[in-house]
């Protein structure tokens, strides 16, 4: 337990690991530690942090989250007893998404209501004062300490057939992934010689992915943040050359090193995966933590989307099967399959059908934009964002949700019955 204050110069600084692409929000009850966080936000050790500072404690982080997702990490002072702690803990505990890391500052030195934060899931309880280094380091080590989870989660998207747009969805849903639901994400464009990522986002970085693919002996973190192309506050882009001027061999470990060093730093990593089939691209899906397939209604993208699914739920029998998409669906004069006969076949869900709509994603491409940025109230962009609310977990219900603070709620029942 984080017991006082350390001078900004104190030894060891150095060792302090930078925080990862992590959203924090902090709930002062005092102006003392609001000044603190503010300070400890200005280190360059949270360079790539989000943070925000608000008043109000445990109850203003309950209130603030009725209707919004939560962060990364919250950051909470109280000032009030054990028994209000608790209460406020669990109100909070029926919006907390599951990921979230929730650090308390307490004015109570008890060794014995720490531990029984630690037995509910709580993340680290620190005794006040504490100095802004010291909260650094306390939060640094919520990511950097032996058997730390992995900050990110990578999903990738996939076309069940070439030409069903399934680019174009993976780009539109990481964008409302960062821009709506507020999540920090990179997009790593795996197609080396035909990626449109850049296209997309009206970017031409010089340098891209296939530095870190065919360079795997100089592959680092400071390597990958250099190579990372910005397209928003919240979306940062690793792009593929989109060349023809070599072959892309790409063995099957070929993306292991980039996708291991992203997921530690990047709450979503979005791969836009091209319609081949070889060892990389199946050791890809098959590790990926979630899967998208993007399919268009006809029968060649029903049978090749039931073959990826049933490969993938043989393969990944502890993981929840791809989920589906349908894409310029309602195309004039087309016969098409009706969604919910598609889906059906597959066993599947069919989390958005997207309607067929030429002129809109015409523009879109051709000006280097988003769906939303151009038309922000139309259908396709709408789906976009529950795309991104699905794939990043933020639209079960809220009283539903099962959270790193679950465990209050059974302690609980056990102390009524």
């Amino acid at each position: 337990m984080s017991t006082g204050t350390h001078s900004s110069h104190a030894p060891g600084d150095a060792q302090i690991v930078p925080l990862p692409r992590v959203s924090l929000q902090a709930f002062c009850e005092t102006s003392d530690l609001a000044q603190v966080v503010q300070t400890a936000a200005a280190d360059r050790r949270m360079d790539k942090a989000h943070v925000k500072i608000q008043m109000g404690g445990v109850a203003a982080a309950a209130e603030a989250y009725r209707a919004a997702p939560t962060p990364n990490v919250i950051l909470i002072e109280n000032t009030q007893t054990r028994d209000e702690l608790i209460a406020g803990l669990d109100r909070l505990a029926e919006f907390c998404d599951p990921g979230t890391k929730v650090v308390i500052i307490g004015h109570i030195n008890d060794v014995l209501l720490y531990r029984e934060l630690m037995r509910r899931g709580i993340s680290e309880y620190i005794i006040a004062p504490v100095g802004p280094l010291a909260l650094v380091r306390s939060l640094s080590d919520l990511f950097h300490t032996p058997g730390s989870d992995p900050v990110g989660r990578t999903l990738a998207f996939v076309g069940a057939k070439g030409g069903v747009g399934a680019s174009t969805v993976c780009h539109n849903v990481a964008w409302a992934v960062a821009k709506t639901v507020g999540q920090d994400a990179v997009i790593v464009d795996m197609d080396l010689p035909f990626g449109t990522a850049g296209l997309d986002f009206n970017q031409d970085p010089p340098q891209g992915i296939a530095d870190i693919v065919f360079a795997p002996d100089r592959v680092d973190s400071g390597l990958v943040d250099r190579l990372l192309s910005k397209c928003t506050d919240h979306l940062s882009l690793l792009a593929a050359p989109s060349t023809l001027e070599r072959p892309y061999d790409v063995g099957e470990d070929g993306f292991d090193a980039v996708l291991d060093i992203l997921r530690a730093s990047v709450p979503s990593v979005v791969l836009d995966v091209p319609h081949v089939w070889s060892a990389w691209s199946r050791r890809v899906l098959a590790s990926a933590d979630q899967i998208v397939i993007v399919a268009t209604p006809d029968l060649a993208s029903l049978r090749n989307a039931k073959n990826l699914i049933d490969l993938m739920k043989q393969m990944r029998q502890h993981d929840a099967p791809p989920r589906l998409v349908l894409n310029m669906v309602g195309v004039p004069k087309r016969p098409e399959i009706k969604a919910a006969d598609f889906a059906k076949n597959l066993e599947t869900d069919l989390i958005a059908a997207i309607p067929f709509e030429p002129a809109l994603f015409g523009t879109a491409s051709n000006n280097g934009q988003m769906i939303a940025e151009i038309s922000g109230g139309s259908k396709p962009a709408e789906l976009f964002v529950s795309i991104a609310q699905h794939v990043s977990g933020r639209t079960e219900a809220r009283r539903a949700r099962r959270s790193l603070l679950a465990p209050i709620f059974s302690k609980l029942q056990r102390r009524k019955a």
